[in-house]
């Protein structure tokens, strides 16, 4: 089952979930802090975690699709928007415009 969708204004940390130690996704979480940054976006932390290490408590995760299963089996309450490209996908700009827009984050904003 899907965790559905969370308001934007709740949500204080998203984790970018990584294979254990790929840098490619480290790059994925400071375009985002950047994006977020620029748009004005405050009081939300991007965290780097590896898949299999994501704390139970979380709310928005982002992944590269070919680890979603990993990241829903383990945490299936956290809402999961799955990206293809590390750099410039279109998912990172459509979370970072559900920030702006203060409304819902959902797992239909991935790519």
């Amino acid at each position: 089952m899907m965790a559905g969708s969370i308001d934007a204004a709740n949500v204080q940390t998203i984790i970018l979930a990584c294979e254990a130690g790929m840098g490619s996704s480290l790059m994925s979480v400071n375009s985002l802090k950047k994006k977020l940054k620029k748009a004005n976006v405050s009081g939300v932390k991007v965290i780097h975690k590896p898949a299999r290490a994501i704390p139970e408590s979380a709310q928005v995760v982002v992944v590269h699709k070919g680890l979603a299963n990993v990241v829903r089996k383990r945490v299936p309450d956290a809402v999961v928007v799955t990206f293809s490209h590390f750099l410039n996908d279109p998912a990172f700009d459509r979370l970072v415009n559900a920030f702006v827009e203060n409304s819902q984050i959902d797992e239909s904003l991935g790519g």
